[in-house]
Protein backbone atom coordinates (compact mmCIF):
# COMPACT_ATOMS: atom_id res chain seq x y z
CA UNK A 1 0.00 0.00 0.00
CA UNK A 2 0.91 3.41 -0.21
CA UNK A 3 -0.45 6.99 1.56
CA UNK A 4 0.16 10.96 0.60
CA UNK A 5 -1.39 14.32 1.76
CA UNK A 6 -2.32 17.09 0.02
CA UNK A 7 -1.87 18.73 3.53
CA UNK A 8 1.68 17.99 4.51
CA UNK A 9 4.71 15.54 2.67
CA UNK A 10 6.24 12.56 4.05
CA UNK A 11 8.60 14.08 6.69
CA UNK A 12 7.02 17.60 6.06
CA UNK A 13 5.69 20.50 8.28
CA UNK A 14 1.64 19.49 9.06
CA UNK A 15 -0.82 22.60 7.86
CA UNK A 16 -1.40 25.03 10.52
CA UNK A 17 -5.38 24.22 9.43
CA UNK A 18 -5.19 20.94 10.54
CA UNK A 19 -3.40 22.03 13.98
CA UNK A 20 -5.48 21.88 17.41
CA UNK A 21 -3.38 24.97 18.01
CA UNK A 22 -1.61 27.76 16.03
CA UNK A 23 0.97 30.27 17.79
CA UNK A 24 -0.61 33.87 19.23
CA UNK A 25 1.10 36.60 19.77
CA UNK A 26 -0.29 36.77 23.03
CA UNK A 27 -0.51 33.65 25.43
CA UNK A 28 1.73 31.74 23.20
CA UNK A 29 -0.65 29.75 21.28
CA UNK A 30 -4.23 29.64 20.65
CA UNK A 31 -7.34 27.54 19.06
CA UNK A 32 -6.92 26.31 15.02
CA UNK A 33 -9.02 25.13 12.53
CA UNK A 34 -8.22 21.59 13.58
CA UNK A 35 -9.49 20.01 10.12
CA UNK A 36 -8.74 16.37 9.48
CA UNK A 37 -5.86 16.34 7.20
CA UNK A 38 -6.67 15.03 3.71
CA UNK A 39 -5.39 11.57 3.05
CA UNK A 40 -5.25 9.01 0.17
CA UNK A 41 -4.27 5.50 -0.81
CA UNK A 42 -3.80 3.15 -3.01
CA UNK A 43 -2.68 -0.33 -3.32
CA UNK A 44 -5.18 -2.17 -0.74
CA UNK A 45 -5.06 -5.64 -1.33
CA UNK A 46 -8.01 -8.15 -2.50
CA UNK A 47 -10.24 -9.12 -0.16
CA UNK A 48 -10.10 -5.56 1.87
CA UNK A 49 -13.10 -4.97 3.98
CA UNK A 50 -12.67 -2.22 5.52
CA UNK A 51 -9.83 0.48 6.46
CA UNK A 52 -8.44 1.62 9.72
CA UNK A 53 -6.52 5.15 10.10
CA UNK A 54 -4.67 6.18 12.97
CA UNK A 55 -2.50 9.23 13.85
CA UNK A 56 -0.37 8.95 16.88
CA UNK A 57 2.53 11.45 18.00
CA UNK A 58 5.61 9.79 18.99
CA UNK A 59 7.02 12.64 20.58
CA UNK A 60 4.99 13.45 23.64
CA UNK A 61 6.75 14.53 26.59
CA UNK A 62 7.10 11.63 29.91
CA UNK A 63 7.30 13.86 32.64
CA UNK A 64 4.79 17.41 31.92
CA UNK A 65 6.50 19.13 34.65
CA UNK A 66 8.03 21.57 32.57
CA UNK A 67 4.68 21.37 29.89
CA UNK A 68 4.37 25.23 28.85
CA UNK A 69 6.32 26.89 31.58
CA UNK A 70 7.19 30.53 31.62
CA UNK A 71 11.28 30.79 31.35
CA UNK A 72 11.66 26.72 31.06
CA UNK A 73 12.11 24.15 28.52
CA UNK A 74 11.60 20.64 27.26
CA UNK A 75 14.74 19.46 26.50
CA UNK A 76 15.30 16.89 23.29
CA UNK A 77 16.62 14.47 25.65
CA UNK A 78 13.65 13.69 27.79
CA UNK A 79 11.99 10.36 26.96
CA UNK A 80 9.13 10.47 24.43
CA UNK A 81 5.86 9.06 24.59
CA UNK A 82 2.92 8.15 22.20
CA UNK A 83 -0.13 10.42 22.43
CA UNK A 84 -2.79 9.43 20.46
CA UNK A 85 -4.85 12.04 17.76
CA UNK A 86 -7.32 10.32 15.48
CA UNK A 87 -8.74 6.58 15.79
CA UNK A 88 -11.57 6.03 12.87
CA UNK A 89 -12.59 2.85 12.35
CA UNK A 90 -15.14 1.46 9.72
CA UNK A 91 -13.79 3.30 6.51
CA UNK A 92 -15.95 1.70 3.55
CA UNK A 93 -13.32 -0.65 1.18
CA UNK A 94 -14.22 1.31 -1.87
CA UNK A 95 -12.98 4.06 -0.29
CA UNK A 96 -9.33 5.64 -1.39
CA UNK A 97 -9.49 9.41 -0.29
CA UNK A 98 -10.72 11.49 2.88
CA UNK A 99 -10.67 14.98 2.31
CA UNK A 100 -9.40 17.83 4.43
CA UNK A 101 -11.68 18.49 7.12
CA UNK A 102 -14.00 15.79 5.94
CA UNK A 103 -14.58 13.90 9.25
CA UNK A 104 -13.80 16.55 11.86
CA UNK A 105 -13.19 19.99 11.93
CA UNK A 106 -13.05 22.95 14.48
CA UNK A 107 -12.44 22.58 18.38
CA UNK A 108 -14.76 21.24 20.02
CA UNK A 109 -14.72 22.31 23.97
CA UNK A 110 -15.45 18.37 26.01
CA UNK A 111 -15.04 16.88 22.57
CA UNK A 112 -17.18 15.77 19.91
CA UNK A 113 -19.30 12.79 19.94
CA UNK A 114 -18.17 9.63 18.39
CA UNK A 115 -19.12 8.76 14.85
CA UNK A 116 -22.54 7.37 14.52
CA UNK A 117 -22.74 4.55 11.08
CA UNK A 118 -20.69 2.52 9.66
CA UNK A 119 -17.72 4.80 10.70
CA UNK A 120 -16.73 4.71 14.54
CA UNK A 121 -14.41 7.01 15.50
CA UNK A 122 -12.28 5.89 19.23
CA UNK A 123 -10.91 8.20 21.97
CA UNK A 124 -8.09 10.77 21.70
CA UNK A 125 -5.63 11.38 24.24
CA UNK A 126 -6.72 14.93 24.52
CA UNK A 127 -9.26 13.01 27.04
CA UNK A 128 -6.80 12.30 29.51
CA UNK A 129 -4.92 15.48 28.82
CA UNK A 130 -7.89 17.93 29.70
CA UNK A 131 -9.44 15.55 32.45
CA UNK A 132 -10.11 17.96 35.40
CA UNK A 133 -9.86 21.14 33.56
CA UNK A 134 -13.52 22.80 34.41
CA UNK A 135 -14.02 24.33 30.37
CA UNK A 136 -12.53 21.29 28.54
CA UNK A 137 -12.80 18.08 30.32
CA UNK A 138 -14.86 15.39 28.28
CA UNK A 139 -14.28 12.37 26.02
CA UNK A 140 -12.65 13.42 22.71
CA UNK A 141 -13.40 11.10 20.20
CA UNK A 142 -12.35 11.78 16.45
CA UNK A 143 -9.06 13.83 15.02
CA UNK A 144 -8.21 16.51 17.07
CA UNK A 145 -4.76 17.60 15.72
CA UNK A 146 -1.27 18.96 16.97
CA UNK A 147 -0.93 20.86 20.01
CA UNK A 148 2.91 20.10 21.18
CA UNK A 149 4.07 22.01 24.16
CA UNK A 150 5.55 25.59 23.04
CA UNK A 151 8.59 25.21 24.65
CA UNK A 152 9.58 21.98 23.65
CA UNK A 153 12.94 21.88 21.87
CA UNK A 154 11.67 18.82 19.88
CA UNK A 155 9.79 19.01 16.67
CA UNK A 156 6.94 16.13 17.15
CA UNK A 157 6.11 13.81 14.49
CA UNK A 158 3.20 12.28 13.86
CA UNK A 159 2.73 9.19 12.05
CA UNK A 160 -0.73 9.05 10.26
CA UNK A 161 -1.41 4.50 9.00
CA UNK A 162 -4.07 3.38 6.93
CA UNK A 163 -4.39 -0.21 7.33
CA UNK A 164 -6.58 -2.43 5.09
CA UNK A 165 -8.64 -5.17 6.89
CA UNK A 166 -10.26 -8.70 6.05
CA UNK A 167 -13.46 -7.59 8.16
CA UNK A 168 -15.91 -4.89 8.27
CA UNK A 169 -16.82 -4.87 11.81
CA UNK A 170 -14.18 -4.70 14.89
CA UNK A 171 -15.22 -6.05 18.49
CA UNK A 172 -14.80 -2.64 20.12
CA UNK A 173 -16.21 -0.70 22.82
CA UNK A 174 -17.10 2.29 22.46
CA UNK A 175 -15.12 4.79 24.19
CA UNK A 176 -11.95 2.50 22.53
CA UNK A 177 -8.65 3.85 22.66
CA UNK A 178 -5.30 2.85 20.84
CA UNK A 179 -4.76 -0.16 22.96
CA UNK A 180 -8.15 -1.63 22.75
CA UNK A 181 -7.62 -0.92 18.83
CA UNK A 182 -4.29 -2.77 18.52
CA UNK A 183 -5.96 -5.74 20.04
CA UNK A 184 -8.80 -5.68 18.10
CA UNK A 185 -7.15 -6.07 14.52
CA UNK A 186 -4.38 -8.09 15.61
CA UNK A 187 -4.80 -10.73 12.73
CA UNK A 188 -6.89 -8.95 10.63
CA UNK A 189 -4.59 -6.67 8.75
CA UNK A 190 -3.82 -7.80 5.22
CA UNK A 191 -1.43 -4.44 4.64
CA UNK A 192 -0.19 -0.90 5.63
CA UNK A 193 1.02 2.35 4.93
CA UNK A 194 1.97 5.17 6.82
CA UNK A 195 3.06 9.28 6.32
CA UNK A 196 4.44 11.21 8.83
CA UNK A 197 4.10 14.58 9.51
CA UNK A 198 5.56 17.15 11.82
CA UNK A 199 4.56 19.84 14.11
CA UNK A 200 6.03 22.62 16.49
CA UNK A 201 4.44 25.50 18.48
CA UNK A 202 8.11 26.69 19.51
CA UNK A 203 8.74 29.92 17.51
CA UNK A 204 12.53 29.11 17.47
CA UNK A 205 11.67 25.85 15.50
CA UNK A 206 9.14 27.04 12.75
CA UNK A 207 11.41 28.61 10.60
Amino acid sequence: MRVWSESFSDGGPISDACGFCVPATEGHVTFAPNRNPHLAWDGAPAGTRSFVITCVDQSAPTVGDDVNKEGRTIPKSLPRAEFTHWLLVGVDASAREIAEGGRDAGVVPRGRATADGAEKTGLNDYTGWFAGDADMDGGYFGYDGPCPPWNDELVHEYVFTVMALDTETLDLPTRFTLADLRAAVAGHVLDSASITGTYTLNPALRG
